[in-house]
């Protein structure tokens, strides 16, 4: 199963990773290698 992942940085420097998909999922790093890998392990705990 693939998802879209939407990836932002705010003002602060934190990466914020989302599944619009899945509403609920979503995480905060300070990496963008953290953030994606903190939102695969969202995406799987939900599922």
């Amino acid at each position: 199963m693939e998802f879209v992942v939407v990836l932002e940085k705010d003002s602060e420097g934190w990466f914020i990773a989302s599944v619009p998909a899945l509403p609920i999922c979503h995480t905060q790093s300070k990496t963008k290698k953290e953030a994606l890998e903190n939102i695969k392990e969202a995406i799987e705990l939900f599922l």
